[in-house]
């Protein structure tokens, strides 16, 4: 890979760790990346898995405060996570490629609505609160699972369900899901590492940019524009699922 190639890439982390740690998208902007510079689709997965993890490890750091008195509570969150991420990657890597490229396009469309509806999403939110809590760690297994097949939305998925059942705090809940999309993302490298659908490489050139991006973000999450920056992620969001499906 060429230097302007690599700084394109660093720049696409930078962008994804960013939205990752405020929203949790960021896999919108850096996967098509990876196609449009030549990676075939499932090694493109795994390494912008590979290239966002320390992003992610970045925005939970930046999140520390909301975390030193709940990483007890999120002991068996994390563990959930961690299975359900292994799973998601190993089917990845068993089922054919054929699979991953054709069931990909709508789960990035699928991402993109589900960012779009997000406003909808936090009014039901807080009208089911009142509930009562719940037992998170099965939601964090399930969307583990999803995580490491296919991050893009990860995050948006976590902050309903923590919304729902871990803290009425969006703060915490912010917290909480930086934490466990890291280790869900790093568990998911480590299975693509593996089975070798990683191109080091560029995960390097993405992790130069989401480590940087992972903590500006996390430190500026509370005074992001919720709905420019929801906006942007949208029509990404559209470009990319006309991109791969057009592409595949």
């Amino acid at each position: 890979m060429d230097p302007i190639t690599l700084m394109w890439l660093a720049c696409a982390g930078f962008a994804a760790g960013a939205i990752n740690a405020a929203v949790g998208s960021g896999t919108l902007i850096t996967y098509p990346a990876l196609i449009a510079v030549g990676i075939p689709p499932i090694a493109a997965n795994g390494t912008n898995t590979a290239g966002l993890s320390p992003g992610s490890l970045a925005s939970a750091w930046a999140y520390r405060t909301e975390l030193r008195d709940r990483m007890v509570r999120l002991r068996w969150p994390l563990v959930a996570s961690v299975v359900g991420a292994a799973i998601g990657a190993t089917l990845v890597v068993s089922l054919p490629a054929k699979v991953f490229v054709t069931i990909v396009p709508w789960l990035v469309g699928a991402a993109t609505v589900l960012i779009a509806v997000q406003p909808i999403l936090a009014r039901k939110i807080g009208e089911h609160r009142s509930r009562g809590a719940h037992s998170v760690w099965p939601w964090t297994g399930l969307i583990g699972v999803y995580g490491g097949y296919f991050g893009a939305a990860q995050g948006i998925m976590l902050m309903a369900a923590l919304g729902l059942v871990y803290d009425s705090d969006t703060q915490r809940s912010n917290g909480a899901k930086n934490i466990l999309a890291s280790v869900a993302n790093i568990t998911a490298a480590v299975v693509f590492a593996i089975h070798g659908e990683v191109i080091w490489l560029a995960a390097l050139a993405l992790a130069c940019g989401s480590i940087p991006g992972g903590y500006v973000g996390g430190r500026a999450a509370r005074r992001l524009p919720g709905q420019v920056l929801r906006g942007l992620v949208v029509l990404i969001g559209i470009g990319a699922t006309l991109y791969l499906v057009l592409h595949h």
